[in-house]
């Protein structure tokens, strides 16, 4: 409806019967998105991927509180750490600022500095096959990840199951529970058959907003390394930046875990990020 009335509002123009035929066909591909759940997540996971190539010239604050529960869920203590993400030599490089939401002493302040500084002089001293061997790691970490997040359409049974406003922003409530059969070609995306969630997509660009994900079995990882139990849930919040970005400002994982198969943990940990910076990744920090 508001592509119609948008195109209604608009005075006539002389059209070449190509540019008709490519004008047609987007309000076709729109309109089959807007009735197809698959499509619609389709089109979010692009533009993830994306906005994670376009994250790569950010640098950010990121606050992390964990929280110790007891039995009953009551929360007995809190902490928090904020740390500053930044580049460095080519690649992110966090320093911590803050603890409990206070500056840190003068002597943690000096650790820091010398912590920081160490850092840059072992990255500046690489060969420059160790510089590119250091910067691929970090490309080939993010390529897994967005290569999990495309089996999403074919690991899910979608469908939408409603319509919200997040912030003012119309945005489609869709559904994913795991699809009988589903073979992942990814290996490592396998234990998307345990998980179900839903996601929020904005309606007027396809903008993945917001992520809730909860195991529905306990899901191994590695042969001995971990196992993540069945109710543990994750969400992810995202907001525009720039003017050219969605990017997470808010991230909650709650649930319990087992490392090594023997030693249990519950976490709950919510992350804030904010103060979002562009930074030139092609840039050097000068001393």
């Amino acid at each position: 409806m508001r592509l119609r009335a948008a195109i209604a509002a608009r005075p006539p123009v002389h059209r070449t019967p190509h540019c008709a035929v490519l004008a047609f066909l987007f309000c076709l591909g729109s309109l089959h998105a807007a009735d197809d759940p698959n499509e619609i997540v389709r089109k979010a996971l692009q533009l993830n991927a994306h906005n994670s190539e376009l994250a790569r010239s950010y640098t950010f604050l990121q606050r992390q509180e964990n929280r110790t529960v007891d039995g009953a869920g009551v929360v007995k203590r809190r902490e928090s750490t904020t740390w500053d993400i930044m580049f460095l030599e080519g690649s992110n490089y966090r320093r911590l600022v803050q603890r409990d939401d206070k500056a840190l002493t003068p002597k943690e302040e000096q650790q820091q500095e010398a912590a920081r500084g160490k850092s840059a002089e072992q990255r500046r001293k690489e060969t420059p096959e160790q510089r590119q061997k250091r910067l691929d790691a970090r490309e080939r970490n993010r390529k897994q990840q967005q290569e999990e997040l495309n089996e999403v359409p074919n690991a899910f049974d979608l469908r939408i199951v409603g319509d919200e406003q997040i912030d003012g922003m119309p945005v489609w409530v869709i559904e994913g529970t795991p699809r009988k059969n589903y073979k992942p070609k990814n290996r490592d995306a396998a234990y998307m058959s345990k998980m179900k969630g839903r996601i929020w997509v904005s309606k007027s660009d396809y903008q993945p907003v917001k992520i809730e994900a909860e195991t529905i079995d306990t899901i191994s990882i590695g042969a001995f390394l971990a196992r993540v139990q069945k109710g543990f849930r994750l969400r992810v919040e995202f907001t525009r930046v720039n003017g050219e970005v969605w990017l997470p400002r808010f991230v909650s994982i709650v649930g319990s875990a087992r490392i090594l198969l023997v030693k249990g943990m519950h976490i709950d940990q919510d992350s804030t990020f904010s103060n979002y910076r562009k930074f030139s990744t092609d840039s050097r920090v000068i001393e």
